[in-house]
């Protein structure tokens, strides 16, 4: 790869507080633990507003959610990600004078994402309104190779004059959640979550402060070790639950400065002690030098892009927005069974940290076929939550089986309003979803009969007692698909379709657990019985999908089509998003979607309908689909491809893959869009590239988008890793390491023993 599209990087970049708060959200640190937002060491001037945070993955505290009326089952408590701390104020003073941005003359700046080497820097070069100069460099890093590690490197390099240099290094303990009333997606009030300890120094000279929620029962320990390279006098304050330490130094023309600061982040949720847990940690990490950090930086992240690059040709600005993507994601995903990854990742608040389904859908899928550990990390994750699914199941009136929550951290359900929330049943099929792909892509046979044969069983238990039969047909009402404009319906065609792959695949699993021995200890734990088995197929034969004859295509829902449509004419550009402009009513009774729906059931599972369906749907919802969810724009890139549909694919991935970097949606300012940041790695490799996980093997349809002059990337398959380059005549195929497998390509069955090169081919397109 070009070392150029792995840098991303703003220069002369604007003091206009709108950018200031994207560049927060777009040069942020995170490591799967912890994130902090990219917010100025020395803050900005009054009238600015800052979402100024450091939030740690799975630590959360609970926060009443009132409902209007308090009818049974409904949520009144919800989780939400907490601002633990602010270990990064740093304030600089030359000669007396306090650099700011804002004062004097910033004579060049630059911001930059360097994805090799994992770290992001802000320069300037300034003058002081009395005329001093100086180059500021700051580069700050998130460990991968020690989680609870954040580092800044502070250098201050003399240009001009001689003198007093002073550093006043930070550590607040006593810091909030951002909060914007207006905007569903983001928390509307802003208590005081945490309680901080004391301030103190320990011996060493770090300072140490402890926090605990105010309802979760949870601690959280920061502490931050400051060093400076050359001789000074020091100062060390500590105050309430904040603490200072400040350098002074003299300073030369051309002599440069660097002060390095550790800190450390620890939650209970991991280290029972987390406060001895950080000074250990902490103690660890000032031991070795920080180029040492960068070193391990730059070698997990040589790792991450050898199997995880998606490589283009000819694709200009592209090639680095889909890198940032990819980086986000590994900045983002959890690295423990104690957490999975939030609709915002770690960069801001917006739906306040919550893990939705789009982790299993949208996300889960790069892991699985480049860092399959991770995607096990993630299914071990529900699996650790399986009993608060069981529980979510009994709130909602279910004898029998899990329901694992819409939105939640912790395992409990945080929708505040069920229609479109907690009535996403489809939830339970997309988690059983990614667990047959884990298995079709690792065969980890004992992962499965250690984890996820449980939350199958258990899921599909859920569907038994959800559903009905009527007139000889497994029906399942009342509930919402992932289109959030169409609400409370019965037999929305995506969840019962999920539904029957999540059934047969619960008898799939049982059989062949069975056969090799290994069920006895799950369907003794749950109960299981022959007869559920028995019961489970019948609900997956017989399962109802709705089909109109006449548009030969699947409707969304029973009465979907008996809606009147949107007007789509009358309605004007900045009406868009529809949720933030009218009534949730005025949608639900149009035919409108927010989102893919019976379009991303054509691309999970298309082997359930003959394509005149599939093209027809997509066709038909092409027409009403908003695009208002970020979810949206990469499953129709994916299917317009399929549909040999190159150009209309082309323009969809552009929307997708520029979303955050572009600011499409408005909304970046609140953090990223991770499941899109996935979505467009699908549309390459599940649009362009033809992947479809199946039970027989891999199966690919390349095509070339008529602007690139190829692509390529790798794919895990059990013990074997692959390779796919597409240029403009052909695809090639090859075995990188590991033994043969077989493979589909166009449909056509090939043992990849080295290397297969075949010509490319229309796949899809009408005749």
């Amino acid at each position: 790869m070009n070392q150029e599209n792995r840098i991303y990087e703003v220069k002369n970049f604007s003091l206009k507080n709108d950018s200031l708060l994207l560049y927060e959200t777009l040069f942020h640190n995170a490591n799967g633990y912890l994130g902090v937002r990219s917010s100025f060491e020395e803050g900005y001037p009054a009238g600015f507003q800052s979402i100024r945070g450091q939030y740690i993955n799975g630590f959360y505290d609970f926060a009443e959610m009132k409902q209007a009326e308090n009818l049974c089952g409904l949520a009144t408590e919800k989780q939400t990600m907490l601002n633990v701390a602010d270990t990064q104020g740093i304030t600089v003073k030359l000669g007396g004078e306090p650099f700011s941005m804002f004062t004097g003359t910033v004579l060049a700046s630059v911001r930059r994402l360097d994805m090799a080497k994992g770290v992001t820097e802000r320069r300037v070069l300034w003058r002081s309104p009395a005329g001093r100069e100086a180059e500021i460099d700051i580069v700050r890093m998130a460990s991968f190779s020690l989680l609870p590690l954040f580092t800044i490197e502070y250098r201050v390099k003399s240009v001009n004059f001689s003198g007093k240099l002073e550093f006043r290094s930070s550590h607040i303990g006593r810091v909030k959640n951002y909060c914007a009333p207006g905007d569903p997606r983001v928390a509307g009030e802003a208590p005081q979550y945490l309680t901080p300890g004391q301030a103190l120094f320990s011996p060493q000279g770090c300072s140490v402060v402890t926090s605990r929620t105010s309802k979760s029962g949870l601690f959280v320990t920061s502490a931050v070790q400051n060093r400076l390279s050359k001789p000074a006098s020091a100062r060390r304050e500590a105050r309430g639950s904040s603490a200072w330490e400040e350098f002074a130094a003299e300073i030369e023309p051309g002599e440069q400065v660097t002060l390095t600061k550790y800190a450390v982040l620890c939650d209970s949720v991991r280290y029972p002690d987390c406060r001895r847990a950080a000074l250990e940690i902490l103690a660890r990490a000032a031991a070795r030098p920080l180029g040492e950090w960068y070193r391990l930086q730059e070698e997990y992240l040589r790792d991450f892009w050898e199997t995880g690059e998606v490589s283009l040709q000819g694709g200009g600005e592209l090639s680095r927005a889909i890198n940032y993507n990819l980086y986000e994601l590994v900045q983002s995903v959890g690295k423990d069974p104690h957490c999975a990854i939030a609709a915002k990742g770690l960069s801001g608040e917006g739906y306040e940290g919550h893990y939705f389904w789009d982790t299993e859908m949208y996300i889960e899928p790069y892991f699985l076929l480049t860092k399959p550990e991770i995607a096990k990390n993630l299914i071990a994750y529900r699996s650790l939550t399986l009993d608060a699914a069981r529980q979510n199941a009994r709130i909602l009136g279910h004898a029998k089986g899990a329901l694992y929550p819409w939105r939640t951290i912790m395992g409990k359900e945080c929708s505040g309003y069920f229609p479109s929330g907690s009535a996403q049943y489809h939830i339970d099929g997309d988690i059983a979803y990614s667990i047959v792909n884990y298995y079709l892509v690792t065969k980890d046979l004992d992962f499965i009969a250690e984890c996820g044969a449980e939350i199958l069983f258990e899921t599909a238990r859920l569907w038994l007692d959800a559903g009905n039969y009527q007139n000889g047909k497994f029906q399942i009402c009342c509930v919402t698909g992932p289109d959030e404009y169409t609400c409370l319906v019965n037999n929305n065609y995506y969840t019962n379709l999920m539904a029957r792959h999540n059934l047969k695949w619960a008898v799939k699993f049982y059989r062949l657990l069975q056969r090799r021995g290994k069920l006895a200890p799950v369907a003794a734990k749950i109960g299981l019985k022959e007869e559920e088995i028995r019961e489970f197929q019948q609900a997956a034969d017989r399962m109802y999908l709705p089909y109109d004859e006449a548009l030969d295509i699947n409707p969304q829902d029973d009465s979907f089509l008996t809606k009147a449509k949107w007007d789509f004419a009358g309605t004007p550009r900045e009406n868009y998003p529809l949720l933030l402009h009218y009534h949730p009513l005025a949608l639900y009774r149009r035919q409108v979607c927010k989102q893919a729906d019976t379009v991303l059931a054509h691309f999970v599972l298309e082997d359930e309908q003959k394509l005149s369906t599939i093209r027809n749907s997509f066709r038909y919802y092409e027409r009403i689909t908003t695009h208002d969810s970020s979810l949206s724009s990469c499953i129709f890139c994916i299917m317009a491809s399929r549909l040999g549909m190159s150009e209309k694919a082309y323009e969809y991935f552009g929307d997708s893959a520029e979303m955050d970097l572009k600011d499409l949606h408005g909304n970046t300012r609140d953090g990223i869009h991770t499941a899109n940041m996935g979505g467009v790695y699908m549309a390459i490799v599940y649009g362009f590239g033809g992947l479809r996980i199946k039970e027989d093997g891999l199966h690919l349809a390349p095509a070339l988008p008529r602007p690139w002059e190829g692509y390529a990337f790798k794919l895990r398959k059990e013990d074997s890793l692959l390779q796919v380059s597409v240029r403009r005549e052909k695809a090639e195929l090859t075995l990188l390491s590991g033994t043969a497998k077989p493979v589909f390509l166009y449909g056509r069955k090939y043992v990849l023993k080295d290397r297969l090169s075949v010509p490319l081919e229309k796949w899809g397109a009408e005749p």
